[in-house]
């Protein structure tokens, strides 16, 4: 019997499928479920909260790991979603593990720097986090500029409490010629903060989203959904990327005084490793830090390029420290693959030797 008019063939039907798959994915980023570890709230102050993760689990390692994120786009890549996340790992492998979440700041915030950060609030987390599970040290354990903020604190506060530092494409020398094309835009024949908040007080996260995409056009503009429709077409899972796309897309704004220090001081001066930061007349020395130090980076970082954050490695002056290479870019070294077998393994295994009694 011939086929009726009009009526489209397995295959067209098929194609037609996965088209209207990928265009109910683009609608629908929102709805993908990510931060799914259980976790507690133990401390709160304005907008930021500490969690305590899978509070229930059994505690194999006696030293607690207190994570701090970048002030910009939201903690929760660091737990994306089930079986893609390294909470989920650490909390498996008998960890006791807990984030500083800084939370959505509002226009009220726009005061907020680093010595408030810093010292207001990473300050009394680590007093929680040690009340809490009863432990005498702690690690702390710092994401790109949540790296940064996690090294001025290790310089403050260098006390036998700090057992480990752990940094992750944390950016520490912002020479010229290290930052890449960042620190092209960030040059101050280029960028001027303060326009910036007089028109806005906070900046807006659409800027600091765009702006970090224009570091890699291609890739983050069209390889985005190319990755899409590739798995889509090809019948692979879409769950990582719809999570992924989702914590992309899902920016905080930048408080405003904490943005004029990181273009001005940071970017602009390199004033870190010159040692010329003072939080509330306290000199930041890296030198002070002399704790186990696990300093990772990724050769195909664009945000934080390894010649950026390597230096700290000599800065200090621990006796036992490393620099962790992964071929790998910022938050792929973090998520991809290629992170549950090298980066999740060697992070577990560093600090299981340096979380004992």
């Amino acid at each position: 019997m011939a086929k009726a008019r009009g009526a489209a063939s397995p295959e067209v039907e098929d194609t037609l499928e996965k088209y209207a798959e990928g265009a109910r994915l683009l609608l629908e980023r929102a709805s993908a479920r990510t931060g799914q570890t259980p976790k507690e709230v133990v401390w709160a102050k304005n907008k930021a909260r500490l969690y305590r993760y899978d509070p229930s689990a059994e505690k194999k390692h006696p030293v607690p790991i207190l994570m701090i994120y970048a002030l910009i786009n939201k903690p929760y890549v660091l737990d994306l979603m089930p079986s893609n996340s390294l909470i989920e790992y650490l909390t498996s492998e008998g960890f006791d593990v807990y984030l500083l979440d800084w939370g959505v700041p509002g226009d009220e915030d726009a005061d907020l720097s680093f010595e408030d950060y810093v010292l207001d609030y990473i300050r009394p987390a680590t007093k929680k986090v040690l009340r809490k599970s009863k432990a005498e040290g702690y690690t702390l354990f710092g994401y790109c500029m949540g790296g940064t903020m996690a090294a001025m604190y290790a310089a403050l506060f260098p006390s036998d409490l700090l057992k480990n530092l752990v940094l992750l494409t944390a950016p520490i020398d912002f020479a010229p010629e290290k930052t890449g094309l960042l620190g092209l835009w960030t040059d101050e024949k280029h960028l001027d903060p303060n326009l910036l908040l007089e028109s806005f007080g906070n900046v807006p996260s659409e800027l600091i989203d765009n702006a970090m995409r224009m570091l890699k056009p291609v890739s983050n503009y069209v390889g985005t959904y190319a990755a899409m429709w590739e798995s889509i077409l090809e019948e692979k899972p879409v769950e990582t990327w719809r999570a992924m796309n989702k914590w992309t897309n899902d920016g905080t704004p930048f408080p405003g005084a904490a943005f004029r220090s990181w273009i001005g001081d940071f970017y602009q001066k390199n004033k870190l490793v010159k040692g010329e930061i003072e939080l509330r007349g306290h000199k930041v020395d890296l030198s002070n830090i002399a704790c186990p130090l696990l300093n990772i980076a990724g050769t195909k970082d664009h945000i934080c390029p390894l010649p950026q954050t390597e230096p700290l490695t000599d800065l200090v002056t621990s006796e036992d420290k490393e620099l962790f290479v992964l071929d790998a870019g910022h938050v792929g070294l973090l998520t991809s693959r290629g992170a549950k077998k090298e980066l999740w393994p060697k992070l577990s295994s560093w600090l299981e030797t340096r979380s004992g009694d």
